[in-house]
């Protein structure tokens, strides 16, 4: 609160051009403006209710299923995503710098937008319909996600990614890609000297009869170096495939057969900031016993998540 008296005792005094809400003392006639950051912006619900409601959602819930234990409404539900999920977006791109890191595992995750591609360009839907893929830096260690970008399956995001890797850490580790030619092509160039990189290529049967709907078996495994010299011994995409079933038991929009999918591209990009940045900064991992913030030595303690919004609205 910023205001020319030191005084209490305040009233409402209408708003300013912006809609701001304005004050006026009531010891000595100052009126001011409340300018002090909102974490849930202009909406009009409680932190409690917000922090119940996302709590729910980062727990695999769906959105209709929360508005039903909660009496929030889904639009406003919609809504709180997307204003959190901004602030979380802004957030992991400040905080997220400078990370010691020594073995990164990078893989992609699938997952869809309003309908698979084949229906959205059967109906002409718009470019945001369709399939979308999530690829994912994750640290072998401290399990904290370094970076991650929503997009397609392509070179561009996955140079992105490899960018945002790239500022995000520091000094040389150990890198870990599936055999996507887009890795084998721009690593070198994106990362040059800092990593030691190497591929893992996974040699699956032929699909199986019956429409079951389960992946093939994997009958062989092949290790090969691409640059540098990476302990072949520690080329492994293991941890970073393990969250992505966290990532699909946590995110109702992940979870496959099901309606409970993303119907606007804004909502699923801003669901999986908040995902991330609430995985990095308040969830204890089993495995180190501690966020993954703490092992990197980003967080002195483990955050609620209150304290991420309000942090996050800081930024």
């Amino acid at each position: 609160m910023i205001a020319f008296c030191k005084h209490d005792e305040r009233k409402k005094h209408g708003t300013d051009r912006k809609g701001n809400q304005r004050f006026r003392c009531k010891d000595c006639g100052t009126t001011f403006v409340d300018d002090t950051p909102k974490p849930l912006g202009n909406m009009r619900i409680s932190m409690k209710k917000a922090t119940t409601v996302l709590g729910m959602l980062l727990e695999g819930m769906s959105i209709r299923a929360c508005e039903r234990l909660t009496g929030m409404h889904r639009d406003t539900i919609c809504d709180l995503i997307l204003t959190v999920g901004d602030n979380c977006c802004e957030f992991l791109d400040t905080r997220i710098r400078n990370v010691e890191a020594k073995d990164v595992q990078v893989d992609e995750i699938w997952s869809f937008v309003g309908c698979k591609n084949k229906t959205a360009a059967i109906k002409e839907y718009n470019e945001d319909s369709g399939d979308s893929w999530t690829t994912v830096a994750i640290e072998r260690n401290t399990k904290l996600v370094i970076a991650h970008q929503v997009g397609e399956r392509d070179t561009t995001t996955i140079c992105t990614l490899l960018q945002k890797l790239a500022d995000n850490t520091t000094g040389r580790f150990q890198l870990s890609t599936d055999g996507l030619a887009a890795y084998t092509l721009n690593v070198p160039f994106m990362l040059r000297d800092r990593v030691d990189f190497g591929v893992i290529i996974k040699q699956f049967a032929s699909a199986q009869k019956g429409g079951r709907y389960s992946p093939a078996k994997i009958i062989g495994i092949k290790k090969k170096t691409r640059f540098g010299n990476p302990d072949e011994a520690m080329i492994s995409t293991s941890h970073v495939e393990r969250f992505n079933l966290t990532i699909r038991m946590n995110n109702r929009r992940f979870t496959r057969l099901t309606n409970a999918h993303s119907k606007s591209l804004k909502h699923h990009v801003a669901m999986q900031n908040i995902f991330f940045a609430w995985y990095n900064f308040c969830r204890n991992h089993s495995t180190i016993g501690m966020t993954p913030a703490m092992a990197s030595g980003l967080a002195e303690k483990s955050w609620k998540l209150k304290e991420l919004i309000e942090r996050a609205s800081q930024v």
